[in-house]
C-alpha cells in the first residue's frame, strides 16, 4: 500500500469515522430488541421479525453498487452522502405511522450502513497504511461498542416513553456528525490511494484469489456465528436449562468480550502473518463451539462464551487487514466490495438455518457441532493450501 507520510488533520477523520462506526451498528442492532416490543403491542411476530430482517438485507444491497460508485466518487463524499442518509432515513423511522413504515425505515437505514462500510473501511486503511490492522481494529471495536450498547438504549427509549426516541437521537448524531466529518475532512490532507481504481469488474477479476480467499475465511465463518449468538438465549434454554434473564445476561456478556477482541486482533495482524492468524483464529473458535456445546452451568458457560468471543471477533478485523493491506490501490475499494457484497449474503441466512434445522426436529447441540465440524473443514483446508502456497499471503 502507498504511504503519503504523516500527513496532518487525519486523526479528526479517523475519529468521526468511529462515531458513524458506533452509529450505522446501532442502527443495525437497534430492531433486534425492539421485536418483542412491536409483538407486545399487537404486531403479528412475523411482521416485527420482518424489521430485524430488513436491516440487515438493506446493509447487504448496497455493497457492490458502492464498489462501483467509488469508482469516480472519492470515499469522503459518499461517507457525506451516508452520513446525510441516515440521517433522514432515522428520522422517518422515527416518524412512522405504522409496522409498515418501521420496516421500509429499517430497510434504509440498512441501506446506509452497507454504503458506509464499503466506503469507510478503505478509507480507514489508508489513513494509516503502516498500521492497518489496528486502524480497522479500533474501527470494529467502535461497531461493536454499539452492538452491546443497543438493547439498553433502546429499553432506554421505551422507558421513557417510546422506542422512536431512539431514533430520534441517532437522526440528531448522525446529522452533527457529518458536520464534525466535513470540518475535518477540510482540515486534513486525505490519501490519495485509489484514484486510479475505476474498474469494478476488472479489479474482481484481476483479485478474485484473495476475494474468494476472504470470503471462504468471512462469509462461511460468518454464517456459522449469526446462526450462534442469535440462537444463543434460545439454545442455552432448550439444552442448558438457563431461564431467559441468566441466558441474555450471557449473551451480553459475550458481545462485551467481543469488544477488546477487535483491537488485539488487529495489533496481532500487524505484527504476524495474516494466513497464520486466520486459521488460527478458525481453529480456535472451533474448540470454543465444541466446548460451548459441553460444558454445563452459568460459569462454565459464561468463561467458554466469553473465550470464544474474543476469538471470533478477532476474525473480522484480522480479515479486513488481509483484504485491505494485500489489495493494490488501484483496485482496492472494487475487489473490497466485492468480497463485502458476497461474504454478506452468505452469512445472513445463518440463523434461519439453525432454525430450519430445528424446524425439521435436528438438536441445536447437534446443529452448532455439525457448524463446529464446517469450520474445521476450512481451517484445515486453508491452512493446507496456505502451506502449498496457493493463497495470497498478503501484505
Amino acid at each position: 500500500m502507498t504511504g503519503d507520510g504523516k500527513p496532518a488533520g487525519r486523526t479528526g477523520v479517523f475519529l468521526t469515522i468511529c462515531a458513524f462506526s458506533f452509529m450505522v451498528n446501532f442502527g443495525r442492532v437497534a430492531f433486534a430488541p425492539l421485536v418483542d416490543h412491536f409483538i407486545s403491542t399487537g404486531v403479528a411476530p412475523a411482521t416485527a421479525g420482518l424489521a430485524a430482517t430488513a436491516v440487515w438485507v438493506g446493509s447487504a444491497l448496497p455493497r457492490l453498487p458502492t464498489g462501483y460508485l467509488l469508482t469516480f466518487v472519492r470515499r469522503h463524499r459518499i461517507i457525506l452522502g451516508m452520513g446525510l442518509f441516515l440521517s433522514v432515513a432515522a428520522a422517518l423511522t422515527a416518524l412512522s405511522p405504522g409496522i409498515r413504515f418501521t420496516v421500509a425505515g429499517a430497510l434504509l437505514i440498512g441501506l446506509a450502513t452497507g454504503v458506509f462500510f464499503i466506503a469507510a473501511n478503505p478509507l480507514v486503511s489508508e489513513l494509516y497504511p503502516q498500521h492497518v490492522g489496528l486502524a480497522v481494529g479500533l474501527r470494529g471495536m467502535s461497531s461493536q461498542i454499539a452492538a452491546v450498547a443497543a438493547p439498553f438504549l433502546v429499553a432506554t427509549a421505551i422507558g421513557l416513553g417510546s422506542w422512536r426516541f431512539g431514533f430520534w437521537g441517532l437522526a440528531g448524531a448522525a446529522l452533527l456528525t457529518t458536520l464534525a466529518f466535513a470540518l475535518a475532512v477540510r482540515r486534513a490532507e486525505l490519501p490519495t490511494a485509489g484514484r486510479e481504481d475505476r474498474n469494478l469488474l476488472g479489479a474482481i477479476r484481476d483479485q478474485w484469489h484473495l476475494v474468494a480467499a476472504g470470503i471462504v475465511f468471512v462469509g462461511f465463518t460468518g454464517f456459522v456465528w449469526q446462526g450462534v449468538f442469535n440462537f444463543y438465549v434460545t439454545y442455552l434454554g432448550a439444552a442448558k436449562g438457563l431461564d431467559s434473564g441468566a441466558a441474555n445476561t450471557l449473551l451480553t456478556i459475550t458481545f462485551a468480550a467481543g469488544v477488546p477482541s477487535f483491537v488485539v486482533a488487529g495489533r496481532l495482524a500487524d505484527r504476524f502473518s495474516y494466513l497464520s492468524l486466520l486459521v488460527t483464529i478458525l481453529g480456535g473458535f472451533v474448540v470454543t463451539l465444541l466446548a460451548f456445546t459441553v460444558v454445563k452451568g452459568f460459569l462454565a458457560i459464561a468463561a467458554v462464551s466469553v473465550v470464544m468471543s474474543l476469538i471470533v471477533h478477532g476474525l473480522f478485523p484480522a480479515a479486513d487487514a488481509y483484504m485491505l493491506d494485500t489489495l493494490p490501490d488501484e483496485q482496492r475499494a472494487s475487489a473490497y466490495s466485492g468480497f463485502s457484497a458476497t461474504m454478506m449474503l452468505i452469512q445472513a441466512p445463518g440463523s434461519v438455518a439453525v432454525g430450519l434445522l430445528a424446524q425439521y426436529g435436528v438438536a441445536y447441540t447437534d446443529v452448532f457441532r455439525g457448524y463446529a465440524v464446517l469450520v474445521a473443514a476450512i481451517a484445515v483446508g486453508m491452512g493446507l493450501l496456505a502451506r502449498a502456497g496457493r493463497l495470497p499471503r498478503g501484505g
